[in-house]
């Protein structure tokens, strides 16, 4: 079995007692990097000596068959450097390439720098995207940027230091300069800090230098102003076109932000 396992993300005490339990029994663990493993079985006091595969984003394609193929006699403890692996980091290609060969794939839940940083933004949290590392080059990020500028739901990246105050100005550029964002840095670590604000407010603060590690959050765009009745209207509209009352209230409730069980018992009456 391929089991993927969840690390603190800065604060070694979120690390789980499933975590730590397997551990300590663990065979063979594939990790990031197996100093950073190493290290954290120091830091947890874990004896287990287990046998450490490095698993990377230059490495993994061409090892993945072989851990998938290992795991059919043991469990694999698949680990990240921080976080939840396959989310912006190694994993992703050993859990297809297992699925894809019957072999059973389990998780160990935990820290998640993406939830961790939607969570206390005090943006939308009902429905949100998460688009990882945008791009570096300046043409493909601002073009990438582009393309989210009508996206409605709350937006997470991530991004290097040394890369935000850029970043966040071609986002001010892209979604707008008063489109509301917060910076989350070093998470669960002893100088974590949250910075709300207009992204052009935040551009400006970053540009005189940040530290640690970064995750942006940035609110949707808004929808386009529609009343209620002009929503039911447009229900009948889709009727017309052939679809079923549930699925026009569904995409109706999607474009307005109106209720859908409400619009779908104004359609009825």
């Amino acid at each position: 079995m391929i089991i993927l396992a969840a690390t603190p993300i800065g604060n070694l005490g979120d690390a789980s007692q499933r975590l730590i339990d397997a551990l300590e029994n663990a065979q063979v663990v594939a990790s990031e990097d197996t100093r950073t493993t190493q290290r954290l079985l120091a830091a947890l006091g874990i004896q287990n000596r287990p046998r450490l595969i490095a698993l990377h984003d230059h490495n993994e394609k061409a090892r993945a068959a072989e851990l998938v193929e290992l795991a059919r006699e043991t469990d694999v403890l698949l680990l990240s450097d921080a976080g939840m692996p396959t989310i912006s980091d190694p994993g992703f290609g050993v859990v297809a390439t297992a699925a894809g060969a019957g072999v059973a794939v389990s998780v160990l839940p935990g820290p998640s720098a993406v939830l961790a940083a939607l969570a206390v933004s005090g943006l939308p949290t009902d429905r949100f995207t998460f688009e990882g590392f945008v791009p570096r080059k300046a043409g493909e990020r601002r073009s990438a940027l582009s393309a989210l500028g009508a996206e409605r739901r709350t937006m997470v990246f991530f991004e290097s230091p040394s890369r935000l105050a850029t970043t966040l100005a071609d986002m001010a550029a892209a979604f707008g300069a008063d489109r509301p964002a917060v910076v989350c840095r070093e998470l669960t670590k002893l100088h974590e800090e949250v910075r709300r604000g207009p992204l052009s407010d935040l551009a400006a603060w970053a540009d005189d230098g940040v530290r640690g590690e970064i995750v942006i959050v940035v609110g949707g765009a808004a929808g386009p102003a529609m009343s209620f009745e002009d929503a039911v209207a447009y229900v009948s509209d889709l009727l017309a076109q052939g679809k079923r009352l549930k699925d026009a209230c569904a995409e109706v409730a999607a474009a307005s932000g109106h209720s859908s069980r409400e619009l779908y018992n104004a359609s009825l009456s």
